[in-house]
């Protein structure tokens, strides 16, 4: 892995060539909570689905997770200040208008980029992320008091323990998720997406009920458009066959 460190959050990333050809048109991945670039991105086989695509793929850890510096206090991961990590790497690489593909928060970090920087991202991939961009605050805070929890056994709710679980199977700091899941609230509001003209695909699973609606967030976006993934909950979802033929179809298709 390489290391981004011009001063602000130091950022861990890889950058993954093209195979066999190179179509110009480089994808910047953005992890969910408790992950890290390797277990969103690389285990399920999603960077070599790209790169054999012909598409240069960098993929980073979020500040607070993977080798990237970690901070403790809920503030440090606004999802504004993780969206400007995505900007500095991708100013750091010569990247002019690369594509973005996030998952759960990784998508709302994607999102708010696109916001906020619309000349530098070509289109969004929002992966296990829908009306609840608009509507929901993402994770429920309870996942918070389950990273601080001195046991997994001493959980009761289900998705804490699930949560808790990934957490510490990732390795992941427990105190700075606890501060990521009470920082990284920030609500996109209807009227701001309405302006992201930016083609975005909304892709859920269909058993999915971490995300919100799909197709309701898609119709808010100009240029956006909805896919579902049958058969898939928010974490099954990631690497599913469907979820990536419809991404390689939206890229092909977008301008």
């Amino acid at each position: 892995m390489q290391m981004l460190a011009d001063g602000g959050a130091r950022i861990a990333y890889v950058d993954e060539k093209p195979v066999g050809f190179d179509r110009g048109e480089p994808i910047v991945l953005i992890h969910g909570f408790a992950s890290n670039h390797a277990v969103n991105w690389f285990f399920p086989q999603w960077v070599k689905t790209l790169t054999e695509d012909g598409r240069r793929v960098v993929a980073f850890d979020n500040r607070g997770h993977g080798r990237s510096e970690k901070f403790y206090a809920p503030e440090d991961y606004d999802v504004r200040k993780m969206a400007q990590d995505c900007l500095r790497l991708i100013d750091a690489l010569g990247l002019e208008k690369p594509d973005l593909m996030g998952y759960s928060m990784g998508a709302r970090i994607a999102a708010f980029f696109a916001k906020d920087h619309p000349e530098r991202a070509r289109s969004i991939v929002l992966g296990g992320l829908g009306h609840h961009l608009i509507d929901g605050a993402g994770l429920p805070l309870g996942i918070a008091d389950a990273m601080e929890a001195t046991s997994a056994d001493a959980l009761e709710s289900p998705s804490q323990r699930m949560f808790r679980a990934f957490a510490e199977a990732t390795k992941s700091d427990l105190r700075a998720m606890a501060a990521c899941i009470r920082g990284a609230r920030q609500l996109l509001p209807e009227e701001e997406a309405r302006k992201i003209f930016t083609p975005v695909l909304v892709a859920t699973g269909a058993q999915d009920d971490v995300a919100g609606d799909p197709h309701r967030l898609a119709a808010i976006f100009p240029n956006g458009r909805a896919l579902d993934i049958p058969g898939r909950d928010h974490n099954r979802a990631v690497g599913d066959p469907v979820f990536k033929k419809g991404v390689l179809t939206f890229l092909a298709e977008r301008p």
